[in-house]
């Protein structure tokens, strides 16, 4: 027990540690070691795969001089690394520096990466939006993946500089700190921005899905130092919208504001993506609205005009999706709303407007570009896209009336969307065939086509109402997922016991020459009740003890009697060969006159084994054969060989597996249950949806079922690799709808424009 008088090492949650004092200075110099080292080996890593990434994009190029970038680029990493790699871990150092520096909060470079990338994405430089883009994306990603141990980081960092706010944006180990950090030793490499981007790709994949290994240390290290031990992670919901994320104890001025976060890092993915707009403008420099012949119309009028074609779109008869036919007419009905729009509100003005505001149109284009790729997008069954499209008119209400839609994943109108897609993932006609998944979705759709209005709480209403539907829906499955997987794993068990039972009975009989009659018995009846024992009592059990010792003494008992001896032994053991017989057969279906029959053979050739004649008086003796012997169909015949047992186990483990299929097989064994996957029907049949339920650990093998629970298929992994390889089989993204949407809307107006943006496949 400690002593009172000894002070303790736990930190006070009141306490503030100065920097610069010996304890304060001692877990600084902590963190700054367990960062240098691990960034230095991630680093490290990434630059490794420069090479063959630079290689790979160089034998596709699609002509010689892009060819040359990647090579150029290539030669310019390896001189340049060195240079690189101190420029970073140098700047992660002096970001630590300043930020444990007394009264320097602001000072930190680190601190303000969302303003200054802001500001950059204004400039035109194609090249710097770009990489403006790119680092943009990895932060708010990785931000809000790594949200829980960034938040701890935060904290008790705060407590070890002296009480000094620190947050996501301000954290010298966070993902925008980083990010920046990275930006700047990169200017060190005169290489094409193609190849830049490659290389923060890398570092995205090498160093910053890292992170959560370097938080997790720094966090140990820290709670063994007394820093916050009892720390935990709190976000306040509901009412309290936009409250500070909370600590137990923790310092008031070491707060983060988490949903804030997130709003700032979706608020400059907008600025970004308006940026790009303008970038793509034909005259980004000339206003649009010089270009309209009266004044701009206001949110009301377009409210209205939207209404109108609303109600419009709401009397229309739903499309029937014809087969091979997809959704292109579907697609140009979106890519028209907005002449459609104008005209509308040419029609309500008396005039046509020639051009809505800059915002309005960046508005109205990125809804449109939304729906574009929900009818691209081949998570969904083309039903359930031909449903989702007729939504574009009142999302773009919705986007107009609250700018906040693109800006805050929480959004309820995001997140009725989100819920759609994600229910509609795993439907089909098959699993859906009461069709209440299908009248759920429709119904959902044309209330909104119908009574939306102004007030943005139906997406709130009608979100709870999806996710109510889903829960009772998922309850139903998951008992049927039960029954389907205890089913499957009965019958794994059932097989191996087979095998178990197999393999002992044929390990026992090599090298021996049985008679039909003793051969037939040990390897259908007996290996019967080899297995139920297995299975009923298991394999340290008494019984199967016995059953094993029943094994050796049936094989020894054919072995020919020619002395007194050998005959005084078989006689012995024979009495407890009938026993076990008549017990094991009765307990594996055989009727008693089958055993009756079956053990007047065996005592035919047991007399002949001891040289003893039949008994005068009794019936001709029965042929010491199988064919009358009766063997339940219940009672499966083993492998004719221990070899062949072996050679059908490596078959099922590589099972059409071919070398092409190698990287498929490591996408196998990283998927996880809850994975939804596209198998493709036979012939020209309708493809089928399934979820992986369950992974064997007996077998290894996946389990796949529909909606309802119920059993689509299993594969062993190498089944389901060779499939993935022929694209019999492909996996559907276990990403928001909303999000890859973002992120797909991104990458196409990044590309070259030609008139209007290109697709990116």
């Amino acid at each position: 027990m400690q002593n009172a008088s000894e002070p303790s090492n736990v930190v006070n949650l009141s306490q503030r540690l100065d920097p610069s004092s010996p304890r304060g200075g001692e877990l600084l110099n902590a963190v700054r070691g367990i960062a240098g080292r691990r960034l230095q080996l991630s680093l490290g890593n990434l630059f490794e795969q420069v090479d063959d990434a630079l290689f790979d994009l160089a034998e596709k190029a699609e002509n010689n001089a892009a060819q040359m970038h990647y090579f150029d680029g290539m030669r310019e990493v390896r001189k340049r690394r060195p240079m690189v790699e101190r420029s970073f871990l140098a700047q992660v150092a002096r970001n630590i520096d300043e930020v444990a520096g007394k009264g320097h909060a602001q000072a930190a470079p680190a601190a303000a990466p969302a303003s200054g990338g802001a500001l950059e994405l204004s400039l035109v430089a194609d090249n710097e939006l770009e990489e403006s883009l790119a680092i943009t994306s990895m932060i708010g990603k990785n931000e809000a993946r790594l949200s829980r141990e960034l938040f701890a980081v935060n904290q008790r960092l705060s407590v070890i500089c002296g009480g000094m706010k620190i947050d996501d944006a301000g954290n010298p180990l966070g993902p925008a700190a980083l990010a920046q950090a990275f930006r700047q030793s990169v200017r060190e490499l005169s290489a094409d921005m193609r190849v830049k981007l490659i290389i923060y790709k890398l570092f995205d994949r090498y160093v910053l899905a890292t992170l959560d290994e370097l938080y997790q240390e720094v966090n140990a290290e820290l709670v063994r130092a007394g820093v916050l031990p009892q720390l935990r992670h709190e976000v306040q919901r509901g009412g309290a919208q936009g409250a500070p994320a909370t600590a137990a104890g923790a310092p008031p001025a070491a707060g983060t504001e988490a949903e804030a976060a997130d709003g700032e890092t979706a608020a400059e993915l907008l600025n970004t993506l308006r940026s790009l707009f303008q970038a793509r403008r034909a005259h980004p420099t000339v206003p649009l609205s010089a270009m309209s012949q009266g004044p701009l119309p206001t949110a009301n009028e377009l409210i209205g005009a939207l209404s109108v074609l609303q109600n419009q779109a709401a009397a229309l008869p739903l499309v029937p999706v014809v087969a091979g036919q997809g959704t292109l007419d579907l697609t140009q009905e979106v890519l028209q709303l907005k002449e459609q729009l104008l005209s509308q509100l040419g029609a309500l003005r008396g005039e046509r407007p020639g051009q809505v505001s800059t915002i309005d149109e960046d508005t109205i284009d990125l809804v449109g570009m939304l729906f574009e790729f929900i009818l691209e997008d081949r998570n969904l069954p083309a039903q359930m896209q031909v449903l989702l499209a007729r939504l574009q008119i009142p999302y773009l209400k919705a986007a107009i009336l609250d700018r906040k839609l693109f800006a805050h994943r929480q959004h309820p109108a995001r997140r009725l969307l989100d819920g759609l897609a994600d229910a509609a993932k795993g439907w089909s006609a098959e699993a859906d065939r009461d069709g209440r998944l299908l009248d759920m979705v429709r119904s959902i759709v044309d209330r909104l086509l119908q009574e939306f209005d102004d007030d943005l709480g139906i997406f709130e209403r009608l979100s709870a109402e999806l996710q109510s539907f889903q829960e009772t829906a998922s309850r139903r499955a998951e008992l049927a997922e039960q029954r389907v997987a205890e089913s499957t794993r009965g019958r794994e068990k059932l097989e191996q016991a087979r095998r178990r039972a197999a393999r002992e009975i044929l390990s026992r009989i090599d090298g021996h020459t049985l008679p039909p009659l003793v051969h037939g018995v040990l390897t259908r009846a007996w290996a019967n009740y080899l297995v139920l024992t297995l299975l009923r009592q298991g394999e340290a059990s008494p019984e199967y003890r016995d059953a094993l010792r029943f094994v050796n003494d049936f094989i020894a008992s054919t072995r020919p009697a020619r002395d007194a001896a050998a005959r005084q032994q078989l006689k012995q053991i024979l009495p407890g060969i009938e026993r076990a017989l008549r017990r094991g057969l009765t307990s594996v279906a055989f009727q008693d006159s089958d055993v009756e029959r079956l053990l007047a053979q065996l005592h035919a050739y047991y007399r002949q084994q001891l040289g003893e004649a039949a008994p005068a008086a009794a019936a001709p003796e029965p042929a010491v054969e199988t064919a009358s012997l009766p063997i339940p169909d219940s009672i499966q015949p083993l492998a004719e060989s221990a070899e062949e047992l072996e050679q059908d186990d490596e078959d099922e483990a590589t099972a059409g597996m071919t070398p092409e299929a190698s990287a498929e097989l490591q996408q196998v064994r990283e998927l996880k249950p809850g994975t939804w996957l596209e198998f493709a029907g036979r012939d020209d049949a309708t493809p089928e949806r399934a979820k992986l339920s369950w992974i064997s650990p007996m077998s290894g093998r996946y389990l796949f079922v529909n909606r309802r629970g119920l059993k689509v298929a299993d594969h062993s992994p190498h089944e389901l690799a060779r499939a993935l390889a022929e694209k019999r089989v492909r996996v559907l993204d276990s990403n928001a709808l909303f999000d890859r949407a973002m992120d797909a809307i991104v990458d196409r107006l990044s590309q070259p424009a030609d008139g209007r943006p290109t697709d990116t496949e």
